[in-house]
């Protein structure tokens, strides 16, 4: 760390409703002045109890931050951890008025999304530039680059997934779904994401041979063409091609939500076995400590070469 500055690493998420009485706000600020129907509303209630009642997201990410916060003190670097979501409390201008208050100069922001692109996560940055502007300035946030090609992330998916792989007599028996969330194609027109998705899969197979698709899930109620194919589909496409079973790897999610309680673990578990296939789902990363030492580097190595 540089002398006479007091530098933070931000980590920032998509946020989740922390309790069912908020689901109805947490959906109005994901759809920006859109029609919210009351039937996406009581849906998207049902899902949250069927999880417990509160999206574990930030409970999540604020234990990612403290790990990695221990991992860098290790190495010798002191940063302050801070948190901020995009669409629900802390918002991200309500932590960059926490930073500025508590007298951060300078913040390393990891958005964390390995795919990280202008159509996925190109709003983080949009936001703290706005946000920073209302506040007549704050500290300097420098964004990370790409990661879903550190070797320790890959290694900790690769572990997971290798964990599954085993409870196969054969591995040939199962189909891996590599499963992130997808977005809408014209969205993504010119612009890596499919690309990066690939290219970590590829990694991850290397070390945990098998066979393997990449599939979208989670997308929006809007009526847009998505990136296919679905996950559900895929998983349709393994019974038809004789697998015994799938395993489905929350891909593009480094922490459990509901994208990773309900969308998988209720309604792909439920597809799967109504199918006839074994379900298997590999751990969320959270506070996998390679993954932590992976994010951990991230960030100094950042600092490093500025």
């Amino acid at each position: 760390m540089l002398d006479k500055e007091k530098t933070a690493f931000l980590l920032l998420a998509f946020g989740g409703a922390d309790s069912v009485e908020n689901v109805e706000p947490f959906v109005k600020n994901i759809l920006k002045g859109r029609t919210v129907t009351r039937e996406l509303v009581e849906k998207a209630k049902d899902r949250y109890r069927i999880i417990g009642g509160k999206s574990p997201l930030l409970d999540i990410t604020n234990a990612q931050a403290k790990a990695i916060e221990a991992a860098l003190k290790k190495d010798g670097v002191g940063y302050a951890p801070y948190v901020g979501m995009r669409y629900w409390h802390p918002f991200i201008a309500e932590t960059l008025a926490r930073m500025k208050a508590d007298g951060v100069t300078r913040a390393v922001a990891v958005i964390m999304s390995p795919f990280i692109t202008q159509a996925a996560t190109g709003g983080y940055e949009m936001e703290s530039h706005i946000a920073l502007k209302n506040l007549g300035g704050g500290p300097k946030v420098e964004f990370t680059s790409v990661w879903h090609l550190k070797p320790l992330f890959i290694d900790a998916v690769a572990d997971n997934l290798n964990a599954q792989l085993e409870s196969f007599k054969d591995k040939k028996d199962a189909l891996v779904i590599f499963s992130v969330h997808s977005l809408p194609t014209q969205a993504t027109e010119g612009d890596p994401y499919e690309m990066l998705i690939n290219q970590s899969a590829e990694k991850v197979v290397l070390k945990a041979p098998c066979d393997y698709k990449v599939a979208f899930q989670s997308k929006g109620a809007a009526p847009k063409d998505w990136i296919g194919p679905s996950t559900e589909d895929v998983i349709e496409q393994a019974k038809k091609t004789g697998k015994k079973g799938v395993i489905v790897v929350p891909f593009g999610f480094v922490a459990d939500h509901v994208e990773t309680l309900y969308d998988i673990d209720v309604l792909f578990k439920s597809f799967a076995e109504s199918k006839g296939l074994v379900f298997k789902r590999c751990a969320s990363l959270n506070t996998n400590p390679k993954f932590i030492a992976a994010i951990a580097d991230v960030v100094k190595r950042h600092s490093e070469g500025r």
